[in-house]
C-alpha cells in the first residue's frame, strides 16, 4: 500500500490525478459513516478525498460509493461458468475479489488444474485469490482423480494468487490429531487456515481451534455460530443455492456486532446468479434482516479482506486500490457502475466492452469421464427384501446436511429413492449404491458428475425396473457427453446441462447453463423431485465430511462416527 512519488504528489494536487468521481457519499470503513466528498484516483489507487485536478471527472452526486465486494468464500466449479464467463456475470453485480477453494477441480485434476486456473485467472477485472485446497480427497473414503499433499499444497501457497490453505474438511482428522492431517495445516505458516467444522462445539470445536484453524462456513443454527464466534473463529455466513443459512445466523451478529464475521455465497449457480445476484444478493438480505446497510457493508468488504490478508482492499480509503461501487441506493446493492483498479469495468449491469477477454479452455481440462464400459441396469440392484430395516439418507430443503433414517424397506415406496456414485476417473467402474429419501424421485433417474467432492458420477432413480434402465443410460450419457447432468424417464433423454470442462464447468455463457439447468430442474420435478435444486442436493450426497450419513463409490459412510457401514440394520 505504500506510495510512489507521483501517488503522493497527486494526493495534494501537484500531479494531476486520472480520475475524480465528484459529488458522492463515500462510505468510511473505520467510522462506517457516508461522508460527502469528491474521491480522486490516480492509476489503481486512491489518492485523496477532494476534488483534485483530473483529467476525468464523472458526477456521482447523491449516489453512494463503496468498496468492492469480496466473497469470503467460494468455489468457482459451482457456478458451472468457466471463469471469463463467471467475471461477465459478477463484476457489474460489484463483486471485485473473491477467495476461490478450488478443490472441485483439483479433486478431478490435481495441482496441473489448479494451475491452468490460475493462469487463467491473472488478467481479470477482479481479483480471483485462491486457498491451498488442503483435503483432495476430502477423506479416505472418496476415490478422487488426483491428491495433494503438503508439497502441492506449498506450491500452491506461491502462487501470486495464493491466499492461504483452504477448508479443512476433514475435522475429524483434526481433532484426533492425526499426522498427515495437521501436516497439511502446517503449510499455511502465517497464513489463513478455513474450516469446515459443521455441528462441532465443545471440547472437540476446541481441538480444532487448537489446531490452527481459523474460519467456518458451515454453520446451519445461531447456537453454532455464536459459540464459535466466541471463542474467537471467524464465521462466514453463507448464501448459496442449495444452502441458505444467513437468515438463521444473522442473530448473532445483530446481537455482538460483524467482529469475525463475514459473508460468503460457497455454491451458487448460474440461475441464482441471473435470478438474485452474488454478493450483493447476500448484503441485501442481511439488510432485509435488520442489519444496518454500513454493517452489511463491513461484512462484505473490510472483514473479508481484513481475514484473507487483502489489505489493499476492503476500503476506499486513500492508498487502498480503487475497487469503486457506485449505488443510486443501500436496498438492492446493485451498482450503477463498477471500478476495478480505477478503471470503470462495468456500468448498467454489464460489463465494459473488451474488459473480459475470452480466456480458451486448456485441452488438460477436457474429457475427464473415464468408464471402460456400459453399466448393467443389474448392477443398480440393492438386493433387499421387503420388511428389512434399512439405512436411508434424509435431505432437505435449504440444506447441505443429512440425517440418517431407520426405514422398513418397501419396494413400492414412492418415497424411497435409488442412489448410486459410480467412480469416474481411474476406469474401475467401482460403484455402490443406497437408498435416499426426500427428493421424492419415484420414477426414472438424473445424475451428474458434479458430485462433491471427489467428483464421481452419482445417480438417482426410483424403485422399479425401469428406473434401473434410465439409471444406466444416465451413466452413459454422461460418459458421452464429458459429463455434467442429465434426466432420464422411460430410456429417453429428456434434459441435459453438459459439463464438458472437468466435467463441472460449462463453455457456454449464464445465461444459456442457467436455462439447461432450468430445464432439467423441471424434468426432475416431473420425476417426482420436491426439491428447489435437486442437481445441487444431489451433488453433496457423495461428501463424506458433512453429517450424518452419505455415499461415496467404497460404501455407505456413517460420517458421525467416520467409518463405513451397512446398508441393512444388523
Amino acid at each position: 500500500m505504500r506510495g510512489t512519488r507521483q501517488e503522493i504528489l497527486s494526493a495534494t494536487g501537484q500531479v494531476e490525478c486520472d480520475l475524480v468521481l465528484r459529488g458522492g457519499l463515500v462510505f468510511s470503513s473505520t467510522t462506517r459513516e457516508f461522508i460527502r466528498t469528491d474521491l480522486a484516483v490516480l492509476g489503481s489507487k486512491i489518492v485523496g478525498w477532494a476534488d483534485l485536478p483530473a483529467k476525468r471527472v464523472v458526477d456521482v452526486t447523491g449516489k453512494y460509493l463503496i468498496p468492492g465486494f469480496i466473497d469470503a468464500h467460494m468455489h468457482l466449479e459451482s457456478t458451472k461458468l468457466w471463469i471469463d464467463e463467471f467475471a461477465r456475470t459478477v463484476v457489474p453485480l460489484g463483486t471485485t475479489a473473491v477467495a476461490a477453494d478450488p478443490h472441485e477441480i483439483a479433486n478431478v485434476l490435481g495441482i496441473n488444474g489448479v494451475f491452468e486456473l490460475a493462469k487463467a485467472a491473472s488478467n481479470l477485472p477482479l481479483h480471483f485469490g485462491i486457498c491451498a485446497s488442503s483435503c483432495v480427497p476430502a477423506s479416505k473414503f472418496e476415490s478422487s482423480g488426483a491428491e495433494l499433499g503438503p508439497a502441492e499444497i506449498s506450491q500452491i501457497l506461491e502462487l501470486e494468487l495464493g491466499l492461504g490453505v483452504a477448508e479443512m474438511m476433514n475435522y475429524p482428522g483434526v481433532i484426533s490429531a492425526d499426522p498427515a492431517v495437521l501436516a497439511r495445516i502446517s503449510t499455511a505458516g502465517e497464513r489463513r487456515v478455513d474450516g469446515h467444522a459443521p455441528g462441532v462445539s465443545g471440547s472437540p470445536l476446541d481441538a480444532y481451534l487448537v489446531a490452527g484453524v481459523e474460519s467456518d462456513h458451515e454453520c446451519t443454527s445461531y447456537e453454532e455460530a455464536h459459540e464459535k464466534r466466541q471463542k474467537g473463529m471467524w464465521v462466514f455466513m453463507r448464501e448459496g443455492s442449495a444452502s441458505r443459512n444467513l437468515r438463521d445466523l444473522i442473530r448473532t451478529v445483530l446481537e455482538t456486532g460483524t467482529d469475525r464475521a463475514a459473508l460468503c455465497t460457497d455454491d451458487r449457480e448460474p440461475d441464482t446468479l441471473l435470478g438474485k445476484g452474488h454478493v450483493n444478493h447476500c448484503v441485501q438480505l442481511a439488510v432485509e434482516l435488520g442489519l444496518r446497510a454500513e454493517d452489511a457493508i463491513i461484512l462484505a468488504t473490510s472483514n473479508p479482506a481484513q481475514y484473507h490478508g487483502l489489505d489493499h482492499l476492503g476500503s476506499i480509503a486513500p492508498g487502498y486500490q480503487a475497487d469503486i461501487l457506485v449505488l443510486d441506493n443501500l436496498v438492492d446493492f446493485r451498482p450503477t457502475m463498477v471500478f476495478q483498479k480505477g478503471e470503470l469495468v462495468a456500468q448498467d449491469g454489464k460489463t465494459v466492452p473488451g474488459v473480459v477477454q475470452d480466456i480458451p479452455v486448456p485441452d488438460s481440462m477436457l474429457n475427464t469421464v473415464h468408464l471402460t464400459r456400459s453399466i448393467d441396469p443389474a448392477r443398480f440392484d440393492l438386493a433387499v427384501v421387503d420388511g428389512v430395516d434399512v439405512r436411508v439418507i434424509a435431505v432437505k430443503e435449504g440444506s447441505l446436511s443429512t440425517t440418517e433414517e431407520r426405514v422398513t424397506f418397501n419396494s413400492k415406496s414412492t418415497e424411497l429413492s435409488r442412489l448410486a456414485v459410480i467412480e469416474r476417473h481411474h476406469g474401475t467402474d467401482r460403484m455402490s449404491t443406497g437408498l435416499v429419501t426426500g427428493f421424492g424421485i419415484s420414477k426414472g433417474a438424473i445424475a451428474s458428475t458434479v458430485a462433491h467432492d471427489a467428483h464421481n458420477i452419482m445417480v438417482v432413480g426410483g424403485l422399479a425396473l425401469q428406473s434401473s434402465v434410465d439409471m444406466s443410460i444416465c451413466v452413459a450419457r454422461l460418459n458421452q457427453i464429458g459429463g455434467g447432468q442429465v434426466v432420464c424417464i422411460d430410456g429417453i433423454i429428456v434434459a441435459e446441462v453438459p459439463l464438458p470442462i472437468a466435467g463441472l464447468m460449462s463453455d457456454k455463457t449464464t445465461k444459456e447453463v442457467a436455462q439447461m439447468l432450468e430445464r432439467a430442474t423441471d424434468a426432475a420435478s416431473r420425476l417426482g423431485s420436491r426439491l428447489t435444486s435437486p442437481f445441487m442436493n444431489l451433488s453433496f450426497l457423495g461428501l463424506s465430511v458433512i453429517p450424518e450419513l452419505r455415499l461415496t463409490d467404497k460404501g455407505l459412510v456413517d460420517v458421525t462416527r467416520f467409518e463405513l457401514t451397512s446398508l441393512i440394520f444388523d
